[in-house]
């Protein structure tokens, strides 16, 4: 039993001591400037000679940051024989670190300097054909077994070069089949020093008798390889192992692929060639008989790695480099179509390279080859085939039109890159006109006879037409627009995609409207309306009257056809009539304009003699206007309103006498427009100075009402609430600010007449007879009673108020 325990002891001892033992050897750090790296245990500061002042390792007590002369990081050292330089404590600021014992934290007053960096290590694999083409990263692409591969590492440990016992890190290879190893193609990638350089490569030169990695024999599939700090390193399990590179190992010496299996002519599709590295191959579309006026897909010019077969050196018979590929004819296109080309792949041994189809490229099945230059029996294909699209196309709104406005036309056209539209309708070409110049009728294969729009890369595209810009007056009714794929007229539309929209034109019209026949002087004038058709130049406005011609006025039109004009402080104008003239100018223009105070017509061609305006009365001032605008050659069109300029005036209507306590409305009626102000002041006769021993018997009442519409004059109200008025003459005021108008009136408010309520009479017989009661309003044969108490109240307030009454007269 004493033995076991014995053993158990020593047992737990033994333990102790490799808890505490140290998992490698110490760094000591002596001279100024060293480099030492966020994770390093066991750090020892020896003062040495490299540090000023008479210090020893136990006086170190901190290492401080400086930005300029303000410390901005402070790390302890607790035991500077036996440091760890934690992340924690470092997070993301390195760089100079200052050492200072127990006292001193100033710059100026440290023992010594230190720089401290996180370690990075960055992994690549790279091509190894050429010193040149180590540039060349195969990471995330594809190689053949053919390629030559080599790895890479970039450090900033150099801290480490010539340190004894410095670090070493592993190269672990992820296999395709999911094992890890740190050997790959036979050699020992374990233990690489990685303090001798910033960059290097693992080859002959740190792992013996290995120069680069042949893939001759490798496994295909995907490899992953990483450079990692072992178990035994300070910075084991720390976060700072190096990045991760993929690549994947092909078995196929040339393959070819394509991104679709189909496309609609008019986009574009890809094909991936992968081969090997840096290596050039022949890419074509294989010979085929086809249509008149059909071609074959195209290799887009300008992409890198690819020359098109229209380069001057693209030859029947052509070289590369010391390669020679003789084209066999029964495969090859013609150089002219450019769909072959040479093409020389990048590091991983891919080029994507695009073909463009369009309205042209035949509808059919297409197989593109890649030829090795080298081997003719070594080639792949793919095969590609290219469909006919469709064009659709959509007016907004409703369809129906008002020549002059702007209607929009969209659709979609996955059959070319552009739409092709055109026009038939009422005397217009047969097989069509050009949408926006009819004049131009459209003609087969001729671009310019069509109205020609770009389509989007979504496929979508979309055209603004302006009605009232076309060139040639049309009449109203029905017309077609086409969207069609190709330049082809409305003959030629056999064997090519197209759309149409019906849509219907009419011509535009005008309506206007005053806000009153009668205007009282100071008041505004509103007119307003509809003009339909989109004119851009709105309408014009032509006013005439006793004193007044206003022939340059214009209102603006909204896009939903309305406008509004405002004839603005009437206060000057002469009381009568005058006469307004709202011209709209259709689809052309103005044809009838003012110049000056003179009419003309806007061209020679209209046929309006010029008129001076300024020597007519208003009357056949507006009747000139009308004439020239009633011209044949004139298509605007017009409309023709009076108005009547008065002097103001507010009428009260009577008003009579209410009771006190009661609610009733003053009423009148005006000249004045729609929606102008009236300030009503209602104010008790009996404003003056009051007696302090009497109660105030001064009341008033105001507020503001709005004029309204009336039959015939315009009407206002006005509610008054007497429930807060005495018993008075009262004077009531009227007022409009907008036409400097206002009158007075008066009325009386009366005590009220209380009424008593009729009830039923009951009376009582002697006993033995008979108790009736006499329904309210019917008489009864009993006596009438003398007048109570009630009754004489009554007449005694009836009495008061004939007293009032007099008192008045």
């Amino acid at each position: 039993m004493k033995s076991m325990t014995k053993l158990m002891v020593v047992a737990m001892l033994l333990v102790a001591a490799l808890v505490v033992a140290p998992v490698a050897a110490a760094r000591t750090i002596d001279t100024n400037g060293t480099i030492i790296y966020v994770g390093e245990e066991n750090l020892k500061f020896d003062t040495g000679a490299g540090i000023a002042g008479n210090f020893t390792s136990a006086s170190i007590t901190k290492l401080v940051h400086f930005t300029d002369q303000t410390a901005d990081k402070t790390i302890i050292v607790s035991d500077p024989t036996n440091f760890e330089l934690k992340k924690s404590e470092v997070g993301t600021t390195t760089g100079g670190y200052y050492l200072f014992g127990d006292t001193a934290s100033e710059k100026g007053k440290e023992v010594g300097t230190i720089e401290v960096q996180i370690p990075s290590v960055t992994l690549d694999v790279v091509l190894n054909k050429t010193p040149a083409a180590r540039k060349d990263s195969v990471d995330g692409k594809s190689v053949t077994r053919d390629t030559e591969l080599i790895f890479e590492l970039d450090t900033n440990l150099g801290g480490f070069k010539g340190v004894p016992g410095a670090p070493k890190m592993d190269i672990e290879v992820t296999l395709p089949g999911g094992g890890v190893t740190t050997q790959f193609q036979e050699t020992d990638l374990k233990g690489i020093d990685i303090s001798q350089s910033t960059r290097f490569y693992v080859d002959g030169a740190t792992v013996p008798n290995k120069g680069y990695f042949n893939l001759s024999g490798a496994e295909a599939g995907t490899y992953t390889a990483i450079a990692k700090w072992p178990s035994n390193s300070d910075f084991y399990g720390k976060g700072f192992n190096s990045n991760s590179v993929t690549f994947e190992v092909l078995t196929k010496a040339l393959a070819i692929s394509a991104n679709k299996d189909s496309v609609v002519r008019g986009n574009s599709f890809t094909v991936t060639i992968t081969g090997e590295s840096k290596e050039d191959y022949y890419l074509f579309v294989k010979k085929v008989s086809l249509p008149d006026g059909k071609t074959y897909p195209v290799i887009a010019p300008g992409q890198n790695g690819v020359v098109n077969s229209t380069a001057a050196n693209f030859t029947d018979n052509f070289k590369v480099g010391s390669n020679k590929f003789d084209k066999v004819d029964d495969k090859t296109v013609p150089g002219e179509d450019n769909a072959q080309a040479w093409i020389n792949t990048n590091a991983g041994g891919t080029r994507t390279i695009q073909f463009n189809t369009d309205e042209t490229t035949d509808d059919r099945q297409f197989t593109i080859r890649v030829q090795s230059l080298t081997d003719s029996g070594t080639y792949d294909e793919v095969k590609v085939r290219v469909e006919k699209g469709e064009v659709t196309i959509t007016a907004s709104g409703t369809g129906v039109y008002y020549i002059g406005e702007e209607v929009t036309l969209s659709g979609t056209n996955t059959d070319g890159q552009k739409v092709y539209l055109f026009l038939t309708g009422p005397n217009l070409g047969t097989n069509g006109v050009r949408l926006d110049d009819l004049y131009f009728e459209a003609t087969d294969s001729e671009d310019a006879t069509f109205k020609v729009v770009d389509v989007e890369a979504d496929d979508t595209w979309s055209y603004k037409w302006d009605t009232s810009a076309l060139n040639k007056t049309i009449d109203d009714g029905g017309y077609t627009v086409y969207a069609v794929s190709e330049a082809r007229n409305k003959a030629k539309l056999s064997g090519v995609k197209y759309a149409t929209a019906s849509i219907q034109l009419k011509p535009a019209y005008l309506t206007a409207i005053s806000s009153g026949a009668v205007v009282a002087k100071g008041d505004d004038l509103k007119i307003t309306g509809t003009a339909q058709g989109n004119p851009a130049e709105g309408v014009q406005i032509w006013i005439f009257g006793k004193n007044l011609q206003r022939i340059h006025e214009s209102a603006t039109v909204e896009s939903d056809g309305s406008f509004e004009y405002e004839f603005e402080d009437t206060t000057n104008l002469a009381a009568g009539q005058y006469f307004m003239v709202i011209q709209h100018p259709m689809s052309n223009g103005f044809g009838v304009i003012p110049v000056g105070t003179q009419l003309q017509g806007s061209s020679p061609g209209v046929g309006v003699n010029t008129v001076e305006l300024s020597q007519l009365k208003a009357s056949d001032a507006a009747s000139a206007v009308i004439n020239a605008l009633d011209s044949p050659n004139v298509d605007d069109t017009y409309v023709k309103l009076t108005f009547n300029v008065e002097e103001p005036y507010i009428i009260i209507d009577p008003i009579g006498d209410k009771e006190a306590g009661s609610k009733f409305t003053i009423s009148g009626t005006t000249n004045a427009a729609v929606g102008d102000k009236m300030i009503i002041d209602v104010t008790s006769a009996a404003f003056g100075p009051s007696k302090k021993t009497e109660a105030a018997g001064f009341g008033s009442v105001s507020g503001n009402v709005v004029v309204e519409k009336g039959d015939g004059a315009n009407k206002w109200s006005f509610e008054v609430d007497a429930a807060n008025l005495k018993p008075d003459q009262y004077s009531v005021k009227v007022e409009c600010i907008e036409t400097d108008t206002s009158t007075t009136t008066n009325f009386n408010l009366v005590e009220a007449v209380e009424t008593t309520p009729t009830t039923e009479v009951e009376t009582t017989a002697p006993v033995g007879e008979e108790t009736t009661t006499v329904p309210a309003g019917e008489e009864t044969t009993e006596p009438t009673p003398a007048p109570g108490f009630g009754a004489l109240v009554a007449l005694a307030g009836l009495g008061a108020v004939a007293f009032l009454v007099l008192r008045r007269k």
